[in-house]
């Protein structure tokens, strides 16, 4: 198995790519903001040079873009907690109105 970062390869599939991803690709490796950008986005380091081989290049971008899609599910997560924990206030606040307050039972 190869080695890749700090855990190991365990499958290479192949990716078709059109006219338009190379290009993409292309600007990622030549473009220092764009591979700056990815370098964030994927939390791998790139070295300054734009000799960076197609693979690695690859799996930065596969692995920004599952962390877009983290982002996405856990804000998704998030909005729905919300939105129940706001419909679970609204249930309770209705029954609490309807209880009869502490200080009515002394009478």
């Amino acid at each position: 198995m190869a080695r890749r970062l700090d855990q190991a390869v365990v499958r290479r599939p192949s990716l078709p790519l059109t006219a338009a991803n190379e290009a993409q690709l292309a600007a990622l490796r030549e473009t220092s903001s764009y591979r700056s950008a990815l370098a964030r986005l994927s939390r791998q380091e790139f070295p300054d040079d734009s000799d960076v081989r197609e693979s690695v290049l690859l799996h930065a971008v596969f692995e920004a873009g599952l962390a877009a899609v983290r982002q996405l599910a856990e804000s998704e997560g998030y909005e729905q907690l919300a939105s129940e924990y706001a419909a679970e206030d609204a249930n309770r606040r209705r029954l609490s109105r309807r209880r009869r307050p502490a200080w009515a039972a002394d009478q």
